[in-house]
């Protein structure tokens, strides 16, 4: 079972690797099992996504810029809700 359990620097080398190959099923799980827990490499995969597309596509950065500011405003209200607790 200790395979399915990835560290974030092996997650965050998957989402990497998952931009531009084809993930194998065990790298798929391993890395869907790891997001399930980890929020940090949840949200890396997102500004991962988000900074490709931007780099790839000039004409696409308006609504990139949207959708920083709209993850912007989701990381700030993580990171509130996790100094109260």
């Amino acid at each position: 079972m200790h395979f399915l359990f990835l560290s974030c620097l092996k997650a965050t080398e998957l989402i990497e690797k998952k931009l531009y190959f084809k993930l194998s099923f065990n790298e798929k799980m391993q890395l869907k099992m790891h997001k399930t827990m980890c929020s940090a490499c949840s949200n890396y995969e997102k500004q991962s996504y988000f900074l490709d597309k931007v780099l790839h596509s000039p004409d696409g950065m308006h609504d990139s810029l949207i959708d920083l500011a709209d993850l912007k405003k989701e990381t700030i209200i993580k990171i509130k809700k996790s100094e109260k607790d």
